[in-house]
């Protein structure tokens, strides 16, 4: 046994110091004793004591040599043999690495962790935040390729659920929660009322939310004042790193604080958070785009200020909603159709919603005009237009040129009469 395997075996909790697992492992080893913690090296080493066959059934089966995991039949055909056989073979496989005498040398580090995040997050996380954050405990998790950071998600699914299954509950078919993991024995009854309570606030309020602001309004529920002590354990892990990789900005240190209620966000079925970072109900169309018309519009209030319609496209196919492209004459046919967009330059669309019009320069001016109790100079007129349009000075002079619809009056401009 190694000398970290060792240090990790007898790691235990110590309250008076109040120190995480975690803070125990980086304070005593170098950083690459904790890329000992690396799912691949853990199953790789467990693996050479299965034959060859056993090997390549359980890595297919399971994904562990690329991201897709293949079917029974699928094998199979490699292996010139029935479903039910590599079933079996399968089922030997796993029932052997349980079974070996050096098997907690090898995963009591990796339990030791999971456990104590878990604990940190309230009993129960979703199974892709879980594996995220197991993830970057790897001195180069952060600088993975994505089908490497795939693969090592594979790899840790594998020994949590068939490895480590006495200590940790797949929550599967849960009518409140996503696939997750949570601790054996982990009650679930108040976090499932909280998401309820949650639910319905946020149907009551109609509207979405950035996530410190969905964590305070959870804190004002009943259901978490009747239960605050276990909505708020002990807190050591700084999971800030998988926030990094969020296209939008989080506000770390509330959820670091706040673990249980982020967990709940993460795990709950009906709560969702969108590409720009902000919570909503799942079927929401603001939370979950189901159209390019949806998707426009949320590209064009989260930019907050007008867009060339190219640039829609470009942005719609570059956070990739739901892996359906997107073509520039598409967008532009949705922006030209549906008045709730404004053209405000050529080929530059905003959204009606911020006090833009329709209509020309002229139709601009015009409203402007009506608007105003006086008449205005053109210098006025040019910076009420330029509030609307985004359209040169000169375009501007040439419409109020229309002496159908504008006079001159003591070097002012007002309606014509």
């Amino acid at each position: 046994m190694s000398r970290f395997q060792n240090f990790m075996q007898n790691i235990t909790p110590n309250n008076d110091e109040k120190k995480s697992i975690l803070d125990q492992i980086i304070t005593n080893f170098q950083a690459e004793e904790v890329a000992r913690l690396d799912a691949v090296e853990i199953a790789r080493n467990l693996f050479e004591q299965l034959n060859e066959r056993e090997r390549d059934v359980l890595s297919r089966r399971f994904g562990l040599t690329g991201d897709v995991k293949e079917t029974l039949e699928n094998i199979g055909n490699v292996h010139k043999l029935t479903r039910e056989r590599i079933r079996q073979i399968e089922t030997s496989g796993v029932k052997k690495l349980r079974s070996l005498k050096n098997l907690e040398d090898h995963i009591s580090g990796l339990r030791k962790v999971i456990n104590q995040l878990l604990e940190e997050h309230g009993g129960i996380m979703e199974k892709e935040y879980l594996l995220n954050n197991l993830v970057n405990f790897s001195t180069d998790g952060t600088k993975n390729k994505p089908e490497d950071i795939s693969l090592h998600k594979n790899h840790l699914d594998f020994l949590i659920s068939k490895l480590l299954h006495e200590h940790f509950e797949e929550v599967v078919n849960s009518s409140n929660f996503k696939d997750s993991f949570k601790l054996k024995h982990q009650a679930l009854d108040h976090l499932e009322e909280l998401a309820n309570e949650l639910v319905a606030k946020i149907k009551e309020i109609k509207q979405i939310f950035i996530t410190e602001d969905l964590i305070n309004l959870s804190t004002e529920l009943e259901s978490y004042k009747s239960n605050q002590e276990k909505f708020n354990p002990p807190s050591n892990l700084d999971i800030s790193k998988i926030l990094e990789k969020n296209s939008f900005k989080e506000d770390a240190e509330k959820i670091n604080n706040n673990k249980v209620l982020y967990s709940i966000l993460q795990a709950s079925k009906k709560i969702e958070q969108n590409k720009f970072g902000h919570w909503g109900i799942e079927d929401w169309r603001e939370v979950k785009p189901k159209t390019i018309n949806d998707k426009i519009y949320l590209i064009l209030k989260n930019h907050g200020k007008p867009m060339h319609f190219v640039e829609i496209t470009e942005q719609i196919n570059k956070i990739n909603f739901d892996d359906k492209g997107a073509n520039a004459a598409t967008v532009h046919n949705e922006l030209i159709l549906d008045d709730k967009y404004v053209l405000v330059g050529r080929g530059l669309y905003s959204l009606k919603e911020w006090g833009y019009q329709k209509g020309t320069v002229v139709d601009v001016i015009n409203s402007i005009l009506s608007e105003s109790a006086k008449p205005l100079s053109r210098e006025e007129i040019i910076e009420k237009v330029l509030e609307q349009r985004l359209v040169k000075k000169a375009t501007i002079i040439l419409a109020l040129m229309d002496k159908k619809s504008f006079e001159k009056v003591g070097g002012k401009y007002q309606l014509k009469k």
